[in-house]
């Protein structure tokens, strides 16, 4: 646990050290918010990057709240039974490869939230995950574990082999310097190009061309479909608080909600009993997540 914590921090870190790198002035929250997630896409990419999506809460200066809803999307090919063969579900279908990816919604969001929101350019943004991700960072101990746990997947595509592996086929060890060349050189395509050369050019049509070579499903016509959405924002109190979350499709918001509501209703009690009513509370918020929870457009 306290590895995870200091790795963990050090991401926060590194996101909010570029984040810091560039603040003039009063400059809105959203520009760091932006930076650190590019950043973290770079040092943390097993759990971040702009392949995937992102929710994002805005506080406008009136006190206005936005809610952008930045969730992938699946193609207009799948089907319910894509990871089915010969009867049987296969798990590791929607796991790794083409099939397990859907179509990315993190800079639809970013890009929105710096375009409309914000006042600095989108590119300064993208700059400064781009040096990161050029210059290197030192790998620490628990990303070679995490490294070290999917190699075996990592060695079964060229491009992501390249990037994490050594030549012999090992993956990058704790203090290594990792560089990625060909992200930075992404980020600043992005920078320059903006949301349409993420969806409407040279990525989407680069994608598309590896789906098609490797058994995906996702199309030009699915990127340039993609669409982020405008939710209401979730609202409730806890002792007078207010407080504020993400909708559905996010089950955040909602169960963060419900287990305030559950220990605010229970009341603190004895400071010995307070871990177990908090357990027993997040236990009830799990459970309904995976029996009620879903996308609102289709549950």
């Amino acid at each position: 646990m306290k590895r995870l914590l200091l790795f963990v921090l050090m991401l926060l870190a590194l996101g909010v050290q570029a984040a810091d790198e560039y603040r003039q002035g009063m400059v809105a929250a959203v520009h760091h918010l932006v930076v650190t997630g590019l950043v973290l896409g770079v040092v943390d990419s097993h759990n971040s990057g702009i392949g995937g999506g992102c929710f994002m809460l805005i506080r406008r200066p009136d006190g206005e709240i936005v809610a952008l809803d930045g969730r992938e999307t699946a193609p207009a090919a799948a089907t319910a039974d894509m990871f089915v063969r010969n009867g049987h579900a296969v798990d590791e279908l929607s796991r790794t490869g083409a099939l397990a990816v859907a179509v990315p919604g993190q800079v639809a969001v970013f890009y929105e939230a710096v375009t409309r929101y914000g006042k600095l350019p989108w590119k300064v943004h993208c700059e400064m995950a781009a040096k990161i991700a050029e210059d290197g960072f030192p790998v620490p101990r628990a990303y070679a574990s995490r490294l070290a746990s999917v190699a075996g997947d990592l060695a079964k595509f060229p491009s992501s082999r390249a990037i994490f592996l050594h030549a012999d086929g090992t993956p990058l060890q704790e203090g290594e310097m990792h560089k990625q060349p060909e992200l930075a050189k992404a980020l600043r395509s992005l920078g320059a190009g903006g949301a349409d050369w993420f969806y409407r050019g040279p990525f989407a049509q680069a994608t598309a061309k590896w789906m098609r070579e490797n058994g995906g499903l996702i199309t030009e016509a699915d990127f340039a479909a993609y669409a982020f959405q405008r939710r209401t924002p979730l609202e409730t109190t806890y002792h007078g608080h207010r407080i504020i979350g993400m909708p559905p499709p996010s089950s955040g918001g909602v169960h963060i909600a419900q287990i305030l509501n559950i220990l605010e209703a229970k009341g603190a009690g004895k400071p010995e009993d307070f871990t177990h009513t908090v357990a027993e509370a997040m236990k009830l918020a799990f459970a309904d997540r995976a029996f009620w929870l879903g996308d609102p457009a289709f549950t």
